[in-house]
């Protein structure tokens, strides 16, 4: 009798790869019933013959590959896997990953596959446009992939801390409870992608980090891909402090929407700012969304291209603001 050390990937998640009360081991076990197996962590112990401990490490194999590459895992699944066959498996051409409980992640509209195709050739991206055309989230979705694919070791996420048109006053509770506010949005897309145990484990050791932008300064971000959010909030010292972290194997992507700066009225916009300056550096792509791409409810499109319509009519001048308030007093009389 041989025993063997089967090790999990960091990047598998264990309650999908174990399975519910560890089902998927238990299959496992039926369909070796003279080996033992022992799950632990990210560790499987393979006790027993030789030449079946070999296969089951095998069979171990294919069936890790298929968890990392579809976040899913059927009792089904294995079986298929352990006789050698590879399960049926819908192809998607813009497929970008596999999410919780193997949904399926994909760039939906024109500008969503450009940003996808542009990542792969830049290290630093500009992806522009109006709410819910799936700037942040597709960015997100290709910072994951990234990480299972090991191409990085982390994930860093960021926003500028400013309050959109409110004053909240004094958050209570801790830093980290503080801040979290701002980053709700963020929180929302992991948790698409990453299921809720896996999600806790990378918050906790670093490997995805979520923080205010005011927290940049003084690092160098190395192996990773950063996103900073809400960009256009950014003012010209932030967004140039934020840009020139960026380290070896690094890639940044930013993010913003132009009609939505929360800014005092005097400031620029960082965002715009850095768009300017930087429009003639090589290695830099820039992707913008319009309201074609918008993929929230039906109405937002609508509300988008309402305020958009608007905001090309042409400003009354004071002849005219002067006949609209005298219509007023004469109707208030009457």
């Amino acid at each position: 009798m041989t025993e063997h050390i089967f090790e999990l990937s960091e990047h598998t998640d264990t309650t999908v790869f174990y399975g519910v009360n560890n089902s998927n081991i238990q299959l496992l076990k039926n369909l070796h019933p003279n080996l033992r197996l022992i799950a632990r962590g990210h560790v499987v112990k393979i006790s027993g013959s030789e030449d079946e401990s070999i296969r089951l490490i095998e069979n171990l194999q294919r069936i890790e590959r298929f968890c990392l590459d579809n976040n899913a895992l059927s009792e089904e699944n294995i079986i298929e896997l352990v006789k050698g066959n590879a399960p049926d498996e819908i192809k998607f051409e813009n497929l970008i990953l596999h999410g919780v409980n193997g949904k399926s992640i994909m760039a939906r509209t024109s500008n969503q596959q450009k940003l996808v195709k542009d990542f792969d050739t830049n290290d630093l991206l500009f992806a522009i446009g109006p709410a819910g055309s799936g700037k942040t989230y597709t960015a997100i979705a290709l910072a994951v992939r990234s990480l299972k694919k090991r191409e990085i070791k982390k994930i860093i996420l960021s926003r500028p801390a400013v309050e959109a048109g409110e004053k909240l006053g004094f958050l209570p509770g801790d830093m980290k409870e503080k801040i979290d506010p701002y980053l709700q949005p963020l929180y929302d897309a992991l948790q698409d992608m990453i299921t809720p145990l896996k999600l806790k484990e990378y918050l906790e050791d670093g490997t995805i980090q979520i923080a205010p932008l005011a927290f940049m300064r003084g690092r160098t971000l190395s192996d990773a891909i950063v996103i900073l959010d809400e960009a256009q909030n950014t003012t010209t010292m932030q967004i140039k402090m934020f840009l020139t972290r960026m380290g070896l194997n690094a890639k940044m992507i930013v993010t913003g929407d132009m009609t939505q700066i929360d800014l005092p009225y005097a400031q620029k916009s960082g965002l715009i700012d850095a768009l300017e300056v930087l429009k003639n550096v090589k290695g830099i792509a820039k992707v913008e969304f319009d309201v074609k791409d918008i993929v929230r409810h039906k109405l937002v499109q609508r509300i988008v291209e309402a305020y958009e319509k608007r905001a090309k009519e042409p400003l009354p001048t004071k002849g005219e603001k002067e006949n609209e308030t005298q219509e007023v007093l004469i109707l208030k009389k009457q």
